[in-house]
């Protein structure tokens, strides 16, 4: 009998604790319900109050570069098109202005209102595409008096003058809805800034100059996309070069001396070639052409890899990542990368941030976009 009774306390003790837990469950959802617009507006202001407010990374003297787009023209579900943020002090420039990346520039916590100039590599409508929107949250979100500098190689002025015109209309509404303080007709669109090269392979010319921020940019080669450039970046005895659209090439080669980061392009063949195998597939009928092609004006991994290791680079940092492919398979990608350069290599996504702070030789990667 004692046997028995034992063992039916328990299950006497079991409903009891059922009833509670679905009491406590209930009291928890009449809450919600009774109180669900204060719970959301609570919470909705503080979210709002840390995104105004509180930057997405502290800040401190160095040199950032903020992966905005690290993709290609292929879709990729975790890249968009290719976009380096580069912050330098109180100064803040865009490098490139690929499709979608406008939007990660605000998403990690940068000021496009703050904007100093844009810099563009050249011309391909993936490094382009976001231009428009680059210039007019420039321009809204500073009410700007002057239009954003647009640097690029010749050619520059044609891209920003199809732009200002595309989006002429758009920015009388805006003027009209919002009123001239906040939105100062005069500073709508972008000003082209062109610069010239001498005909050396390894030309280069500085671009800008100002409170210590140097940048040069510098020939490469995406034939027969011509001009197109690359740019080094200087701060404090901090660097980094961005190699934009190349074939390995001696003024990129020139210019990465001893840089601490080197964002360089990245397309594996033997994926392409993958993909170019079973083009047919496809509904598309120019896809075999096309993947049959641009091995031939991109750098593969390795390749980029026997640049970082001539160059003596800190840090490779491979981007405008083609084919798309999930982290998962990033040695994939890599290929033989690791038998050329024994320095760290990281395959970006969008939403890196890499600092270089001043007298320092630390190079840090954290992921602000999740």
């Amino acid at each position: 009998m004692q046997n028995a009774n034992s063992h039916k306390k328990p299950m006497g003790r079991l409903p009891k604790v059922a009833i509670w837990v679905v009491s406590i469950i209930v009291i928890v959802l009449l809450i919600d319900f009774v109180f669900q617009k204060q719970i959301f507006t609570f919470m909705a202001t503080k979210i709002i109050q840390q995104r105004l407010l509180s930057p997405t990374y502290k800040k401190e003297d160095g040199l950032y570069a903020g992966l905005a787009g690290t993709g290609a023209p292929f879709a990729d579900i975790n890249r968009v098109g290719p976009c380096i943020v580069v912050e330098a002090g109180n100064n803040l420039y865009v490098i490139d202005a690929g499709p979608g990346s406008a939007r990660n520039i605000g998403l990690m916590g940068f000021d496009m209102g703050k904007v100093d100039a844009i810099l563009l590599t050249h011309f391909h409508s993936d490094h382009i595409a976001a231009l428009g929107e680059m210039m007019l949250q420039r321009w809204a979100g500073g009410s700007h008096a002057k239009p954003v500098d647009v640097i690029g190689p010749k050619g520059v002025e044609t891209v920003v003058a199809g732009f200002n015109h595309a989006y002429s209309l758009d920015a009388g509404y805006r003027v009209a809805f919002h009123g001239a303080a906040t939105v100062p007709p005069s500073g709508a669109g972008g000003r082209a800034r062109p610069f010239g090269l001498s005909a050396e392979e390894d030309a280069s010319i500085v671009v800008i100059d100002k409170e210590g921020v140097k940048f040069t940019a510098f020939k490469v080669n995406h034939s027969p996309a011509y001009p197109a450039v690359g740019y080094r970046v200087d701060y404090k005895g901090r660097s980094l070069v961005v190699s934009g659209d190349t074939v390995p090439c001696q003024s990129l080669k020139k210019q990465a001396q001893g840089v601490d980061v080197l964002f360089h392009e990245a397309q594996q063949p033997a994926l392409i070639k993958m993909i170019h195998d079973q083009a047919g597939l496809s509904s598309s009928p120019s896809l075999a052409k096309i993947t049959a092609d641009i091995p031939g004006y991109h750098t593969s991994p390795e390749d980029a890899a026997k640049l970082a290791r001539e160059t003596n680079v800190k840090h490779l940092v491979l981007y405008h990542i083609l084919p798309p492919i999930p982290s998962l398979f990033n040695n994939m990608f890599l290929g033989d990368a690791a038998k050329y350069y024994k320095g760290p290599v990281t395959v970006g996504v969008d939403g890196m941030l890499i600092s270089l702070p001043v007298n320092s030789n630390n190079i840090s990667i954290k992921q602000i976009l999740k």
